[in-house]
């Protein structure tokens, strides 16, 4: 018997209720003490095509979605056809019988165990509901298959949903569990039981909710954003908080006016962001180089999907990491944050709305669809950790200084003081054609050279904070010394970090050097460990090996080998461990 290590996988049609099924097994499940991860699946179709929802259960930490599929839950026949090669030996299908009569003659496997479950009539015929129930009658059949305690699904649904839907998915779970108790032999050998650590609270949620949580935190004053997948979700999110935390959250016209309006409004002294994915950032890109120009703190999410183009807009891809980095005309400091989890995607967005605020430049939060659609069990965020910091910005009825205000004043840093329009005794100027101290065109070469200058010594400034403050740039994973070392960044951290659990179950012992901060490049850092591995392995999602260009652009040196994947598909952690092998 294996018991509270689960890896499960709810599937069928787009619409159907996928992924809300899987994430209150989940939520069950981390109510009881354990952990969990999931991810989801799906085309770019409101209704129709194939959807499926995975998750790992685990007592103890989970990083990532397994390889393997222990129970499957099918709401159509086309999932049980498209998943039965991913199930384990002993692993069991709860599906309908009405869709798929003569499931084991045509799944073709004697080593599974099948549960046929007549979802359709019991919704439709015993419950009189609506065809959706399905998927909660399925999950309530899960929940006696693996002997779980039903009373805790029970609490997670009347906390889901209002009482009158709560109480209708309460009586449909109850059908499913109860026909499963009275219709199968109690000879599942997975089992979810509650440890010792229920009671201890913990959070479940995605990538995109954890970076609204960070912002909210950070004093967000105005989020504004135009619909994209990966990022709407965040814009959801956003809009949902709005009045209980005082923000402005909106919806413009398109990506360039999501922007401009940012800058506005941060121009104005509110704290303010946007986000996007690769196409809508590209729209930005002109008002990327005014904020540039112009020293306008402003924070931008940019979740990464699979392109050029339109590309697979509902998957995942590490392709815009150059993209980011030289976007726009012209050159300005800009700072480039890749969280690599849900619980990074919080800190890293606090940060972020203080690099923006101090060295009054645009912050990047790059993100990919794998990383802000998943879901992870993480310990409530410590909301004190990172303190608001907004650097040389006075806020004040009258400016009392005796020289004329100059909003691009220089510094030894790069940095100007900084007032708000309307600030009495004070014309704050600015200009997105290159300007002097006071805001004031110019085209005068020594004025021009003192400005650029002035603009690009705030990433001098920062790297020296970043090191004096001892600023987690980068991450190692991993003993000191090891077989080889694998250099990534962003979303693939969750499945490195179980394909190292697997290859030191096999003694091959490596370390991870995780890459946080994409600009400025942790140079030092990097060099310090490629120095000192015998081989280096870059992991990344893209053809052509972006960070390894990256590296070598900082470090003057070549890694050993690439392991590159670029068909929108996360990695999985097992075939990582593999390639890893592989190469060794």
């Amino acid at each position: 018997m294996k018991v509270n290590d689960l890896s499960f996988l709810v599937g069928g049609e787009a619409g159907a209720g996928i992924t809300r099924a899987g994430y209150l097994l989940v939520k069950a499940a981390i109510r009881g003490g354990l952990s969990a991860f999931g991810t989801n699946d799906y085309g770019s179709l409101i209704r129709g095509g194939h959807n499926f929802y995975m998750a790992s259960v685990r007592n103890g930490e989970v990083y990532s979605q397994s390889d393997y599929v222990d129970l499957l839950l099918a709401l159509n026949a086309e999932t049980v056809m498209l998943h039965k090669d991913e199930m384990v030996t002993g692993g069991g299908i709860i599906y309908d019988p009405d869709n798929l009569p003569d499931a084991s003659k045509q799944v073709g496997r004697k080593d599974l165990k099948f549960y046929p479950v007549p979802l359709t009539k019991v919704v439709k015929e015993d419950l009189k509901q609506e065809l959706i129930s399905r998927n909660t009658v399925a999950l309530g059949a899960a929940v006696k298959l693996v002997d779980y305690d039903f009373g805790v699904m029970e609490e997670v649904l009347r906390d889901t949903f209002s009482e009158k839907a709560a109480e209708a998915n309460i009586k449909a779970a109850r059908a499913g569990y109860d026909y499963a108790k009275d219709n199968f032999e109690d000879d599942f050998e997975y089992r979810l039981e509650k440890t010792r650590a229920e009671g201890k609270y913990k959070i479940f949620l995605t990538g995109n909710e954890s970076i609204g949580t960070g912002a909210i935190m950070a004093g967000c004053g105005l989020y504004v954003a135009y619909p994209m997948t990966p990022m709407t979700g965040l814009l959801t999110f956003m809009a949902e908080k709005e009045r209980s935390y005082k923000m402005i959250v909106l919806q413009p016209e398109g990506e360039i006016a999501a922007l401009l309006m940012a800058a506005g409004a941060s121009f104005a002294g509110t704290r303010a962001m946007t986000a996007t994915s690769g196409g809508g950032f590209c729209l930005m890109t002109e008002g990327l180089g005014m904020t540039g120009m112009t020293e306008t703190p402003v924070v931008i999410a940019m979740g990464i999907r699979s392109g050029p183009s339109t590309g697979l807009p509902t998957y995942t891809s590490q392709g815009d990491l150059r993209f980011v980095l030289h976007a726009s005309q012209g050159e300005f400091p800009r700072v480039v944050i890749a969280p690599g989890d849900v619980e990074e995607c919080f800190y890293e967005t606090m940060q972020a709305f203080n690099w923006a605020d101090k060295y009054q430049l645009p912050v990047i939060i790059l993100v990919d669809k794998y990383l802000v659609e998943c879901q992870m069990s993480v310990k409530p965020f410590d909301t004190k950790r990172i303190k608001i910091e907004r650097g040389d910005l006075t806020i004040t009825d009258r400016y009392m200084g005796k020289e004329e205000y100059g909003r691009h004043k220089l510094t030894e840093t790069g940095v100007s003081p900084r007032l708000i329009p309307s600030t009495r005794g004070a014309l704050v100027r600015t200009n997105s054609d290159e300007h002097d101290e006071y805001g004031h065109t110019t085209e005068r070469p020594d004025i021009t050279i003192k400005m650029q200058e002035k603009r690009m010594r705030k990433l001098v400034y920062l790297e020296k904070e970043l090191e004096a403050k001892k600023i987690e740039t980068t991450r190692l994973f991993g003993p000191d010394q090891a077989d080889a070392t694998i250099l990534a960044w962003g979303s693939s951290k969750g499945p490195i970090r179980e394909a190292m659990k697997l290859l030191n179950q096999e003694h091959t012992t490596v370390n991870y050097l995780q890459i946080v901060y994409l600009q400025p490049f942790p140079t030092h850092k990097v060099e310090k460990i490629l120095k000192s591995a015998k081989k280096t392995i870059v992991v990344e999602h893209n053809i052509n090996s972006q960070l390894s260009g990256l590296i070598r652009q900082n470090v003057l040196k070549d890694v050993d080998h690439k392991i590159l994947r670029y068909d929108g598909r996360p990695w999985n952690p097992r075939s990582l461990a593999q390639k890893i092998k592989e190469v060794l």
